[in-house]
């Protein structure tokens, strides 16, 4: 094993901070169960933050980022994982207060580690990330409350996003009619070939003025996106319906009524995807490398060398990203 290897740091001392790739060493690592050999990681919003001076998401510096990963197990102390092992990580704290995925090597807890599915590659793996999964659980959820493809149409907001992005192509590929709304014109094409069969602005999907109670228009909804988004999604779902909202690029506050849910009997589910148990987490990987794996899923990926991880940082939180990028942290051996 390296002793020393290239990481990403962010550090932050008074007034200055930095973003920078350096060496660090097997030292510099948390505390943890199985040390890892990072093969690929992505590019999530809350990464972004994470490179910035107040994106309030680092709690003590310097720090790794990096919210997902996925490699190869070198050394473990957990007799769940052996060396050799092909694992993943995405949530828990990894990437906000444990060092993340930005680095050659990781040390994370054992509970924290999924086995990597037969039928998935790392980058594969990376593509989902935690975007995917926050997609996967979303649909799970949906069907666990009646959602299913003969009930009606379902709607994804924030459709060009990560979650969006997943959510339209899994949705596509267990049969469903997607509609998908997004604010950028440009990118109609892209939607429709990873499986939204309508798209609609973000002006038709929530209007200037939003009503209680509006048109049973959708089955039910994906929406990373919440604040009036959100409500106004609620106020078109259809009798019985569930939106399953993971997001608040929108907004926190959601303007909206009771009438949805008592008059509609609309279910609002919450999609935690941070600290899911690992049972389902498990569950649903594995149904992410089956049938909630896309027919197209490298349309949706962007892979990147780590060396070009601060410009992508940079990108995202711009809203400029479409999709998933991937990070190529090391060769595959």
């Amino acid at each position: 094993m390296n002793q020393s290897f290239k990481a990403l740091v962010v550090d932050k001392k008074e007034d200055d901070f930095s973003l920078t790739i350096q060496s660090i060493s097997l030292e510099d690592l948390p505390d943890g169960d199985v040390t890892i050999q990072v093969h690929y990681s992505s590019v999530n919003y809350k990464d972004g933050l994470a490179s910035i001076p107040n994106g309030k998401i680092v709690q003590s510096y310097p720090f790794v980022p990096g919210i997902d990963l996925a490699g190869v197990v070198v050394t473990s102390k957990d007799p769940r994982y052996k060396e050799g092992d092909k694992v993943l990580v995405t949530s828990y704290e990894l990437g906000v207060s444990h060092y993340g995925g930005y680095s050659e090597y990781a040390s994370v807890p054992g509970d924290w580690i999924v086995p990597l599915p037969e039928s998935l590659t790392f980058k594969e793996a990376m593509t989902f990330g935690t975007a995917g999964f926050t997609a996967a659980l979303s649909i799970h959820q949906l069907e666990k409350n009646g959602l299913a493809p003969e009930k009606g149409s379902v709607l994804v907001t924030g459709a060009t996003g990560g979650v969006g992005s997943m959510a339209i192509s899994m949705l596509s590929k267990r049969g469903y009619e997607v509609i998908a709304s997004t604010g950028k014109e440009s990118e109609q094409e892209y939607l429709k070939n990873i499986g939204a069969s309508k798209i609609l602005s973000r002006e038709e999907v929530t209007p200037e003025k939003i009503r209680p109670i509006g048109k049973q228009l959708y089955a039910g909804a994906v929406d990373p996106v919440g604040g009036k988004t959100l409500a106004s999604v609620l106020s078109n779902v259809q009798y019985g319906g569930s939106v399953a909202v993971s997001g608040l690029t929108g907004g926190a506050d959601v303007p909206t009524t009771v009438f949805p849910f008592i008059l509609r009997g609309v279910n609002l589910l919450g999609i935690d995807s941070v600290y899911c148990p690992k049972e389902l987490r498990e569950i649903l990987w594995n149904r992410m490398a089956t049938d909630l794996k896309p027919d197209l899923l490298s349309t949706i990926e962007n892979e990147i060398t780590f060396d070009e991880l601060p410009d992508a940082l940079a990108n995202i939180l711009k809203g400029n990203a479409r999709g998933r990028t991937v990070v190529k942290v090391i060769k595959e051996s």
